[in-house]
């Protein structure tokens, strides 16, 4: 049997995700801005 696609500790994904990640670097301002624009209903993790 093959793994499944989500495999991985909550506290991984919001250290390379989450809000605060998103925010401290450039690249990440940007994705939010770009979700934010498109009106996604979840900017981040």
């Amino acid at each position: 049997m093959s793994k499944g696609t989500l495999v991985g500790t909550r506290r991984k994904k919001i250290g390379k995700s989450g809000f605060r990640a998103r925010i401290s670097s450039a690249g990440g301002r940007r994705i939010l801005r770009l979700r934010r624009r498109k009106k996604r209903k979840r900017v981040s993790v």
